[in-house]
């Protein structure tokens, strides 16, 4: 039996868990608010459902994303609990689902922070989040605005790890969201902690001036297309309040060369905790 939220057709239960709400969609996914059959505990449920082959595409994100995010420790990386199917030892599974911690939150492509300090509060804790992931051998590969949620009281926690893969990985296909993506992931060579900095580095950008970057795949229609890094407008340039140094330190993040990005998160995280510092104090005294 099925109820309907808004203009969604809603199941009353999903592999035992009683649905309580609906939260969204994702790629190939809707997003639940579940109570637990016995311990009532709430959660966020991930729910997928195969109707053409490709879409086995959503079963295997969804299957990585348990892999790696029941390992988390770290409070900013939103941890999976269990991963549920209805396969069996001689079908494919039609409908899979999993279970995370649920988080209140917005993802910020939807409420960008309204200030600078704002900004650099999200960031600093989206960086110590990846540096986090990153010490375990792992990368995000499609960090963006709407992979960061941020509540009222200024907690953020990354999501959606279905396309995470261990360091140094060569992938078949081009995966990733168009305004976001490295040239190396467009390229298919070998991913590394620097994919991810481009990947923040964009999203820092469009936190600062409101806007994407052009990356390689949204120029690919071109055959000769190619990116200039000194082509490309500053943060600065488009948003006069944000500072020479950290306008500077995001297009270093997003250099084509890998090599001439900054080498890690740690190192990103402590140059803006500074700018961060420097921002509120200067607030303060305004």
């Amino acid at each position: 039996m099925r109820m309907r939220q808004g203009t969604v057709d809603m199941p009353r239960t999903l592999f035992d868990y009683e649905v309580l709400d609906f939260l969204g969609e994702g790629a190939g996914s809707l997003i639940y608010v579940v109570a637990h059959p016995e311990t009532h505990q709430v959660y966020a449920m991930k729910y997928v459902r195969r109707r053409v082959e490709k879409d086995s595409r959503f079963f295997e994100q969804l299957e990585t994303e348990y892999d790696v995010s029941r390992e988390f420790t770290h409070p900013v990386l939103r941890r999976a609990l269990e991963l549920r199917d209805n396969k069996t030892l001689f079908r494919k599974a039609t409908e899979a689902a999993l279970v995370m911690e649920l988080f209140d939150g917005t993802p910020i492509e939807q409420h960008r922070p309204e200030d600078l300090l704002g900004v650099l509060s999200c960031l600093v804790a989206v960086a110590q989040g990846l540096a986090s992931l990153h010490l375990m051998g792992y990368l995000h590969c499609d960090l963006k605005p709407n992979n960061i949620l941020l509540n009222h009281a200024g907690e953020v926690k990354v999501i959606d790890f279905g396309q995470a893969c261990r360091v140094g990985t060569v992938k078949e296909r081009i995966q990733g969201t168009p305004d976001f993506i490295a040239p190396e992931q467009v390229k298919c060579q070998p991913l590394s902690v620097r994919t991810d900095v481009f990947n923040f580095g964009a999203t820092l950008y469009w936190a600062l001036a409101g806007q994407t970057i052009p990356t390689l795949y949204t120029l690919k229609r071109d055959e000769n297309s190619f990116l200039v890094d000194d082509q490309i407008t500053t943060p600065q340039q488009i948003n006069p309040i944000v500072p020479e140094p950290l306008s500077n330190l995001v297009m270093e993040c997003i250099r084509t060369n890998p090599m001439k990005r900054p080498g890690d998160m740690l190192e990103l995280q402590r140059r803006l905790e500074i700018m961060q510092h420097v921002a509120a104090r200067k607030t303060a005294v305004a």
